[in-house]
C-alpha cells in the first residue's frame, strides 16, 4: 500500500489538494462522530470563512493561540489563494494545549506545505509567544473554561496589564485580553466566544468597558444555533482591532480609504441565516458569509453612508453612547431593531381563517364519530 501511495503526484493539480482535502474531510467527520464531546480540535470551515473574509488576513502574520487542528490557517491560505494573494508573505505562529490536537495540527499544515511557528502548551501558563505582534489572530478558544488559574496565579500577568484580572471561574476575558496583548498597532482579532461574554457582569463588565471605552471593538456578530458538531448553541463572532483610526492602505493591491471608526461598534445578527448541513446541522452559505463581510467593509470606510443602511434584524452601527446606554452591554438583539411581525398580523381576517378550519375539523370529527359507530355496530357491540 505505502508503496502504491507513494507513486500518487499529490502536488500534480495544485488547484484540488487531494490529500489536504481528504483530511480535511475526515476531520469534519471525526468533529461529528464527537457529538457532545469536547470537539475543540475543529472549527467548521464556513465559520472561519467568515472571519477571514472580515479581517482578510493577506499579509503578515497570523496568530492562533488555541489552534486546533489548524484549521484556521489552513482556510486563510485558502482565503489568500482565493484573491490571488501571495503566501509566501503570511507567516503562522500557533499554539495548542493538546498533545494529540497538536499533532493532528502539525500534519494538517504539513501536507499543505504551510509552514509553521505551532507550540505545545498551555498558552496562559506556559505562554510560547511572549514578545509576538501579529497583525492577524483568528481563534476559537474553549468556551467559559472554568478553573483556568487559581485565584493566586497570573494576577500580574503583563497581558491584562492597565486591566482587571480575569475571574478564575470563566477564561473567556482571559483569552480575550491575551488576544488584544498580541496584536500589532495595526492588528486586527476575530475570534469566537460563547454568548455570555457580551453581558457579563463584575470584573468581566469592568473589562468590556475598558475595551469600548479604548475603541478595541469593532464588530459583533452573533451567529446561528447548530453551526458546531460540540454544541447547538448559538456563539458569538467578535472582532477587535488596534487602530480604528482614518488611513489609507493597500489591501491586496487595493486602496482603502478607512474611516475613523472609535467610538463605533458594528452589530449583526445572523441568526436566520445558514443552510442545512449533515442533517441536524447548518453551515453559513457563501451568500450568508458575503452579506455580513460587505457589508462589514462598506461601513468601515468613507463615504459609508451612501453604502450602509441599518437593516432590522440584521445589522446596526452603534455609537459608544448607545453602547453605554445599553449598561455596555454587546446583545445585538439590544440594539437591531426588531420586527414585530404580530403588529403586521390582521387579526379579524385571521380569525375567519381559523373560524372555517375549526369548522372543518369539527365537521369532520362528527363523521368520523357515525363511522365508527356504525363500525362497532356491524361488529355487533354497540357504542
Amino acid at each position: 500500500m505505502l508503496d502504491e501511495i507513494n507513486k500518487l503526484d499529490t502536488l500534480k493539480d495544485e488547484e484540488n489538494d487531494i490529500i489536504g482535502r481528504v483530511y480535511e474531510f475526515f476531520l469534519g467527520k471525526f468533529a461529528i462522530a464527537e457529538g457532545k464531546g469536547k470537539g475543540e480540535f475543529y472549527t467548521p470551515k464556513s465559520i472561519v470563512n467568515l472571519i477571514a473574509e472580515m479581517i482578510e488576513p493577506y499579509d503578515g502574520k497570523i496568530y492562533d493561540p488555541c489552534c486546533g487542528s489548524g484549521g484556521m490557517f489552513v482556510q486563510s491560505m485558502k482565503f489568500v489563494k482565493a484573491h490571488h494573494g501571495n503566501q509566501k508573505n503570511i507567516s503562522v505562529y500557533g499554539q495548542e494545549y493538546t498533545k494529540t490536537t497538536y499533532k493532528l495540527a502539525r500534519m494538517n499544515l504539513a501536507i499543505r506545505g504551510i509552514n509553521a511557528d505551532i507550540r505545545l502548551g498551555d498558552t496562559f501558563h506556559n505562554d510560547q509567544h511572549k514578545d509576538l505582534k501579529a497583525d492577524y489572530i483568528m481563534a476559537n478558544p474553549p468556551f467559559n473554561q472554568s478553573g483556568w488559574r487559581t485565584e493566586n496565579e497570573l494576577t500580574s500577568d503583563p497581558r491584562w496589564a492597565g486591566f482587571d484580572v480575569p475571574p478564575t471561574s470563566n477564561a473567556n476575558y482571559g483569552w480575550i485580553l491575551n488576544i488584544l496583548s498580541k496584536l500589532s498597532t495595526d492588528g486586527v482579532a476575530g475570534f469566537i466566544l460563547s454568548n455570555g461574554a457580551l453581558s457579563a457582569d463584575s470584573t468581566e463588565l469592568a473589562i468590556r468597558r475598558k475595551l469600548l471605552e479604548m475603541g478595541k471593538v469593532e464588530a459583533i456578530v452573533i451567529l446561528p444555533r447548530k453551526l458546531f458538531y460540540s454544541t447547538d448553541i448559538s456563539v458569538t463572532l467578535w472582532i477587535l482591532n488596534n487602530n480604528k483610526k482614518a488611513r489609507c492602505v493597500e489591501k491586496n493591491g487595493e486602496e482603502r480609504h478607512y474611516r475613523d471608526r472609535e467610538k463605533e461598534v458594528l452589530f449583526f445578527d445572523m441568526r436566520q441565516m445558514g443552510v442545512p448541513y449533515e442533517k441536524k446541522y447548518v453551515e453559513l452559505s457563501e451568500a450568508d458569509r458575503l452579506k455580513v463581510s460587505d457589508t462589514y467593509h462598506k461601513w468601515q470606510q468613507e463615504g459609508w453612508k451612501d453604502n450602509y443602511v441599518n437593516v432590522p434584524e440584521f445589522c446596526y452601527a452603534a455609537s459608544i453612547k448607545d453602547v453605554e446606554g445599553k449598561g455596555f452591554s454587546l446583545v445585538p438583539s439590544k440594539y437591531i431593531e426588531f420586527v414585530n411581525r404580530d403588529e403586521q398580523v390582521d387579526y379579524a381576517t385571521k380569525i375567519t381563517e381559523l373560524q372555517k378550519e375549526l369548522s372543518i375539523i369539527l365537521a369532520e370529527e362528527e363523521q368520523n364519530k357515525v363511522q365508527l359507530k356504525r363500525l362497532f355496530a356491524e361488529l355487533g357491540a354497540e357504542l
